[in-house]
Parts: C-alpha cells; sequence; structure tokens
C-alpha cells in the first residue's frame, strides 16, 4: 500500500512554518551579534558612542535586496540611513532634512534598485492595497505601463529634483551634492550584476557629463531635469 505523501512544511519560497522562521530568524540574529561583539572591542564603539558624524544621508528602498554593505564596507557612523519603498524624499521628509541639515552631510544619496515591487505597483492599479501602502505609492510619479527599470530611474530623478528645490540653499552655497544612483543586482543596464551605477548629478542625467563633473570634483554645481 502506497503512503500518503506528508505535506511539505514548506512555502513557495523554501521557508517553513511562521514558527519555524521565526525561531530562525532571531537564532540567526543573536548569534550574528554575538559574533560581531566579539570582532568589535569596546574602544570601537567609543569612537561615536555620544555623537553620530556621518559622511552621507542615504535613501534606500525598503527592499530587503538593498542593503548599506553594497556601497559602504564600514557603514556604522558612516551613512545615515533612511528607508522607505520607493526610496522616497515626500514620505521620509523629516528624516532626510534631518541627516542633511542637523547631521550637516554634505553629500545626500537617492537609491533606486532593480526589479523593485513599489515602481511596478506604482505603475499599475494599487487601488485595492492597503490605505497606507496605497498613501506612499502615490508620491511616486511614473506612468501608468512604464517599463519598471525606466521606471526606477525616472523615479530617481524625480526624487533628486524634489531634494534640490527642498535643498536649493544648500546645494547653492556648496555644502551639498545631491546624487542619483541605480542599483542593479539583474545587470539589467549591462555594467555589471551588483553595480551601484551613478544616474544623476544634481540634476544632470546625461552619463559623460556626470563622469566629467565627477572626475573635475565638481559635485555643487547642479542643473535641473531637462
Amino acid at each position: 500500500m502506497l503512503r500518503k505523501p506528508e505535506e511539505s512544511s514548506h512555502d513557495e519560497h523554501g521557508h517553513g512554518s511562521e514558527v519555524q522562521q521565526v525561531r530562525a530568524a532571531v537564532s540567526t540574529i543573536l548569534h550574528d551579534n554575538t559574533d560581531y561583539m566579539a570582532h568589535h572591542n569596546a574602544g570601537y564603539f567609543k569612537t561615536f558612542a555620544d555623537k553620530q558624524t556621518p559622511r552621507a544621508t542615504v535613501v534606500t528602498c525598503s527592499d530587503s535586496r538593498v542593503q548599506s554593505e553594497v556601497m559602504d564596507k564600514s557603514a556604522v557612523n558612516d551613512l545615515f540611513m533612511v528607508r522607505d519603498i520607493g526610496n522616497q524624499l515626500a514620505t521620509a521628509e523629516g528624516s532626510v532634512e534631518y541627516g542633511v541639515r542637523h547631521l550637516h552631510t554634505p553629500l545626500l544619496i537617492f537609491v533606486g534598485h532593480a526589479a523593485c515591487g513599489a515602481i511596478k505597483a506604482a505603475s499599475t492599479d494599487y487601488s485595492k492595497l492597503e490605505p497606507a501602502i496605497r498613501k506612499e505609492l502615490a508620491t511616486i510619479n511614473i506612468p501608468q505601463g512604464i517599463d519598471p527599470t525606466d521606471g526606477a530611474l525616472l523615479n530617481v530623478n524625480n526624487q533628486v529634483e524634489s531634494a534640490i528645490l527642498k535643498f536649493s540653499g544648500e546645494v547653492e552655497g556648496g555644502h551639498l551634492a545631491i546624487l542619483g544612483a541605480f542599483y542593479d543586482f539583474r545587470n539589467d543596464l549591462r555594467q555589471g550584476a551588483g553595480k551601484l551605477i551613478i544616474t544623476n548629478l544634481n540634476g544632470e542625467t546625461d552619463p559623460g557629463k556626470i563622469r566629467e563633473l565627477m572626475k573635475q570634483g565638481q559635485f555643487f554645481k547642479y542643473s535641473f531635469m531637462r
């Protein structure tokens, strides 16, 4: 007599039940923290125990595939990280303003990425999603049906433009550079999987001009999108 196959305890993503997932996640988090402590003595923490001094305010998407280590091997006290769906200024304005005007970071970066769920949702009908999610998608201004990669790039440009308007005084005064970037873990732009591509420098979106401005160190010259 054939035995009835046991039902799998894993979901379509290969994860176990919720209890198993939580147990594994908590175990990993605590283990990794213990390992972190073992490799960083008390002296390491004294350098920033009472004050943070980041060099950049970085606005990324909340997507789990986008993490600080893709752009900074030692992000602690170096990057003031702001995360929301669609790497937006509008839905995290207070946090961004704190980084720029209170922590005085001379660099503000908006990082979009490949296969962004927020971009895909914002370019389709999202009327049946939860109110809080709809509210955050409503400020992503991209055309309906746009290609996801093009949508992500356009969204980054929109965020840079909004930030230039908000922080024009800092940019004009030579105190703030605003960059847009695209983290391409799918190699959609054919520049290498995992590459962080600078796509906007204070409103300049021409790749050749961006390279020249960066080469010359002209990070505080800005132009609005044409």
